[in-house]
């Protein structure tokens, strides 16, 4: 072990050499600090980066130990064949399972947090152009072959996106890996409506612990023994040198330019893409992995799904050698043969586990979408015109319930699903939270293993206000709201809104029936609650939001969800005209 100039401390390793704490110089002058895990043989190597605010020093165990057992428990040879586990860092790249294959793992704190001094606020203008800077200045290094591809997991996918629609000229390749696209409907506003758990939790406790100067952080670096967030800084110091997250996120409750600056423009994105996303997911990532394959420019793109725990696909070994796969054909110029994978690389989820299937393009070219109308005599979804009538429930219930009949063979749903609600308000407003659960032969609700909670087949919502939609940006199998504007109901009025449901997928085993909840609150399990909720007082404890829900339905006002069915027998179908 050696001591280099700038106070980088270099370990020479059994398969690697370490830098720690290597100083990047940025272009308005402030110094980032990174971690630097380089093969021990001289030449000049590839750069897998990430850069984020989680603490490059903090090992995924002390940061996060219930998932780091939960990941253990599913994958016991974390820390053995090819890796010690030393470097683990919570949702991004094991530098020992990639080094040894000829790359640089480079790991950034972010300004303003852990060792690098600055302004904290997360995911800004500047926090992107710093990545641009960090991206040129790992090309320019001597043990670089000038080629940076990025890879990781949630913050370290999302910023992918963003920095990659700034052409940094040495980026060749990205990997988002379960990552949103959309900082206003994906992360904070599903549906128009805030979702507080993830602001009230994230803030504290994944970031402001690691703010670069918080000598109250009890996270403590096992190389050195010291803290991960550098010298101390006073309170005072502390407060002036971050943004007010939870107060930015109330001060624009609509999707405007302070949204907008931190979302990416795909149609800038021209590198290779490899998007990971996560059909269980909880309610942030899904729609941007799906969204950002399909929107990027990239000639050269492709969607994986998988399904399990947010973080533990990343690190299970047939997904490191998928992506080092794609890295190889990107970032060292090798016929990997991942040039020949197709497109779309779907798990097919089922009560027994998921099987891996290859397509050619997402939504699948022979989906067959099936109408099926609500019925609020009965409460049936089928294809049947049902006779008018309505059906209220209290806004802040479980609401109500639709079911179809058995289905009478085997039958899979893999894509967008939509729901057209002609609903009415006893107030101003109402919050519509929708839910699909897989129902099984016995009545029991098959829960999903999700990706951070036990979840049900897909979810949806709609803040009533906020129905406008974009046209030019509308699918007929996606609505897309504008959420520029509040449009209050008038109380008893009927109203036409179409809900977004998210992507999802699932194969019905025959005898089994999938139901359709509409409610006022989340969904939860009992005795489970929920992690991504939308619970903050100030936007959800108005009295518009504490009336009587109705839904109507009936010949001249069809009430109906549109299901993404696969035909077993591949052929196409075009969209139903209803």
């Amino acid at each position: 072990m050696s001591e280099a100039d700038s106070g980088v401390r270099v370990t020479e390793c059994e398969t690697l050499i370490f830098e720690q704490d290597v100083p990047i110089t940025v272009s308005d002058g402030n110094v980032l600090r990174a971690n630097v895990f380089r093969p021990k043989r001289a030449g000049r190597y590839p750069v897998i980066m990430a850069m984020g605010v989680y603490g490059k020093d903090l090992h995924f165990e002390d940061g996060f130990a219930r998932q780091y057992n939960v990941l253990l428990e599913r994958y016991p040879d974390l820390c053995a064949n090819g890796s010690t586990g030393r470097f683990l860092r919570w949702e991004t790249a094991d530098p020992e399972r990639w080094v040894p294959h000829g790359y640089v793992v480079i790991q950034v704190d972010s300004r303003g947090s852990g060792k690098s001094p600055g302004f904290l606020d997360p995911r800004s203008a500047r926090e992107m152009t710093d990545y641009h800077d960090c991206i040129e200045w790992a090309a320019q290094a001597d043990w670089s072959n000038g080629n940076v591809g990025l890879l990781g997991i949630s913050y370290y996918a999302v910023t992918q996106w963003r920095v990659a629609a700034l052409r940094p000229p040495s980026l060749k390749a990205i990997c988002p890996w379960e990552g949103w696209v959309d900082y206003y409907r994906d992360s904070s506003h599903q549906g128009g409506i805030l979702a507080s758990g993830f602001a009230n939790y994230w803030w504290p406790q994944q970031c402001l612990k690691v703010q670069h100067g918080n000598g109250d952080s009890p996270h403590v670096d096992r190389e050195t023994g010291k803290s991960v967030c550098g010298d101390p800084l006073s309170p005072a110091q502390l407060v002036f040198n971050r943004t007010d997250y939870p107060a930015d996120i109330l001060a624009h409750p609509l999707d405007d330019a302070w949204w907008q600056e931190r979302t990416a423009d795909l149609k800038r994105i021209e590198v290779p893409v490899l998007s990971g996303g996560n059909w269980s997911g909880p309610g942030i990532h899904l729609r941007g992995n799906i969204e950002g394959y399909q929107q990027v420019a990239s000639q050269q793109k492709w969607l994986s799904m998988h399904d399990g725990k947010h973080w533990e696909s990343f690190y299970l070994p047939q997904f490191v050698a998928m992506q080092r796969q794609f890295f190889d054909q990107f970032l060292k110029g090798e016929d990997s043969g991942w040039a020949a994978q197709p497109p779309v690389q779907l798990s097919i989820r089922t009560p027994h586990g998921s099987a891996r299937r290859d397509e050619q393009a997402f939504p699948l070219a022979r989906t067959a979408y099936q109408t099926l109308c609500l019925d609020t005599s009965t409460t049936a979804l089928s294809e049947a015109t049902p006779e008018a009538g309505i059906l209220s429930f209290d806004a802040q219930s479980n609401g109500v319930a639709f079911k179809t009949r058995p289905f009478e063979e085997d039958t899979e749903v893999t894509g967008y699903v939509s729901l057209k609600l002609f609903m009415s308000s006893s107030t101003t407003d109402a919050d519509l939270f929708v839910t699909l659960h897989a129902i099984d032969e016995s009545g029991v609700d098959f829960v999903f293993d999700g990706a951070h909670e036990p979840t049900p087949m897909a979810k949806g919502w709609l803040r009533a206000s906020q129905r406008k939609l974009c046209p030019d940006r509308s699918l007929p199998h996606r609505p897309f709201h504008a959420h520029d504007e509040i449009q209050p109901l008038q109380p008893g009025q009927v109203y036409e809104v179409d809900i977004e449901i998210w992507p999802t997928c699932f194969m019905f085993p025959k005898g089994w029936q999938l139901e359709l909840r509409i409610a006022g609150i989340d969904f939860e399990y009992e005795g489970q609650p929920g992690r991504l909720l939308h619970k903050h007082p100030d936007d959800r404890g108005r009295p518009a939001f504490a009336g009587v829900t109705t839904i109507h339905s009936g010949p001249d006002s069809v009430s109906r969800l549109v299901l993404p069915v696969i035909p077993a027998n591949g052929t196409e179908q075009e969209w139903p005209k209803t």
